[in-house]
């Protein structure tokens, strides 16, 4: 009931991150090529940096 006052945790924060760069990567695509790589590099960095903290929840 009280769920949008739970602060959100650096996962889900990164995994918001990462969807918003590849929507907007998909939109870019056919648009604008060096704009979409750009978006696609930052993407990955964040796909590390989700894996790492996997990493070390396990």
């Amino acid at each position: 009931m009280f769920g949008f006052f739970k602060k959100k945790s650096q996962r889900e924060k990164l995994e918001e991150k990462f969807k918003k760069l590849m929507r907007e990567w998909h939109e870019l695509s056919s648009k604008n090529r060096k704009a979409s790589d750009q978006k696609f590099s930052e993407a990955q960095e964040i796909a590390k940096q989700l894996n790492q903290l996997k990493n070390e929840a396990a």
